[in-house]
């Protein structure tokens, strides 16, 4: 059963529970990651969430995300959560923005409530998507993408929209995006390692 990161307000780990039991109107500020995939040719991997997920259904967003397990350091997350919903291999995995936090409501009143640190990586690889994960997939050319979401005329999930326009502050090249200090991380997620459950 897979389990996320339960955080205080500023970050502590507080708890671990089951990732079935989290996601309500109610729910707890918890662990999560973005990444932000760039293949050879320097294009961004966007994913459209599969019409099956629990939350934000449908949506097109950034490549990947998901929750680091207890004990799982961040980086290790991420690549192990995007070799499961794209099946493939990531290399120059890099922490750029160590401080993002959002918070999301459905329609239907079903809340997302995450620090969600964002890194960006590389692959060589054409995904193989897990369709209970992904619906579709497509590569585009950042400066476009980023324009387009800024202004609107690209709709995405809620935090992809917010990370975007922090994303766009770190320059326009996202390949020359500098690496954010790890101390930077939310308590729990720093040094390596995340508090066992």
């Amino acid at each position: 059963m897979e389990q996320v990161v339960l955080l205080t307000e500023s970050g502590e780990a507080k708890g671990v529970l089951d990732k079935a039991e989290v996601h309500h109107t109610r729910t707890p500020l918890h662990l999560a990651f973005s990444c932000y995939l760039f293949g050879a040719d320097g294009r961004l991997l966007l994913t459209t969430r599969a019409r099956t997920k629990k939350t934000f259904p449908g949506l097109l967003t950034n490549s990947c995300c998901g929750h680091p397990a207890p004990g799982e350091d961040m980086v290790s997350g991420v690549g192990r959560r995007i070799r499961q919903e794209l099946g493939v291999d990531v290399s120059d995995v890099t922490l750029v923005l160590p401080r993002f936090r959002y918070r999301a409501v459905m329609p239907g009143g079903l809340v997302e409530n995450e620090m969600c640190p964002v890194f960006r990586a590389r692959t060589s690889a054409e995904p193989v998507p897990d369709p209970s994960e992904v619906d579709s997939y497509e590569w585009v050319d950042w400066p476009g993408f980023a324009d387009d979401v800024r202004t609107g005329r690209r709709a995405v999930s809620p935090w992809c929209a917010e990370q975007v326009a922090q994303l766009v502050a770190l320059g326009p090249d996202p390949l020359r995006w500098a690496a954010a200090d790890e101390q930077l991380l939310p308590p729990a997620a720093r040094n390596g390692g995340l508090p066992k459950g």
